[in-house]
C-alpha cells in the first residue's frame, strides 16, 4: 500500500522480475540473527517485531491516518524503509528491517472541544510530534542501534 511504488516505469529485467513478491520481504535468517545479536547485547526488551506501515511524508501522520493504520494492523508508521525494501527485493537482495521508533502516534479523537464530554472520556493532553523531538529521541538510542548493527554484520 505504498501509493507510489518505486518500481513504476519500464522494468529493467537485469535487476529482477516485473512483479517481485513482497509477501515475505524480510529474510527469516537475518531476522533470527538480529534477535541473537540483541540477546548477546542484553537488549531484547527494546526489540519488537511488528508491522511497519509506510506513508510518503514529508509530514507526520494525522490522527485519522493513525487510527486507520492501527485498524489494519500497523504497529509502527514511517516515511522510509518500504520503498528501499521493494527495490532491494526486486534485485534479489536479502533484507532485514530495523526501525528506531522516535515518536508516538496520536490516535484518538480530541474531545476537549466538546464541552459536554465528561472528563473521564477526554484524552490526556497529547504532544504533537516535532522534528526536533524526533531527532532527540533518535540520538538517545543511536549508540544502541549502532552496536546492534555492528554485531549483526559480524554475525553475517
Amino acid at each position: 500500500m505504498t501509493g507510489n511504488n518505486p518500481l513504476i516505469g519500464p522494468n529493467m529485467a537485469e535487476f529482477g522480475p516485473r512483479f517481485p513478491p513482497t509477501s515475505d520481504a524480510y529474510c527469516p535468517r537475518l531476522r533470527r540473527l538480529v534477535y541473537e545479536a540483541a540477546k548477546k547485547l542484553n537488549v531484547p526488551k527494546f526489540l519488537h517485531e511488528g508491522i511497519y506501515a509506510f506513508v510518503s511524508g514529508p509530514s507526520y501522520e494525522s490522527k485519522a491516518e493513525c487510527r486507520f493504520l492501527k485498524s489494519i494492523g500497523a504497529d509502527v508508521v514511517g516515511m522510509s524503509t518500504v520503498p528501499e525494501v521493494i527495490v532491494a527485493r526486486h534485485c534479489g537482495i536479502k533484507v532485514v528491517g530495523l526501525s528506531l521508533v522516535t515518536n508516538r502516534a496520536v490516535v484518538h479523537r480530541d474531545l476537549r472541544s466538546d464541552p459536554d464530554a465528561p472528563a473521564e472520556v477526554r484524552p490526556q493532553e497529547e504532544k504533537i510530534a516535532s522534528h526536533e523531538e524526533v531527532l532527540e529521541a533518535a540520538d538517545a538510542r543511536a549508540k544502541d542501534l549502532q552496536t546492534l548493527v555492528k554485531h549483526l554484520v559480524e554475525m553475517i
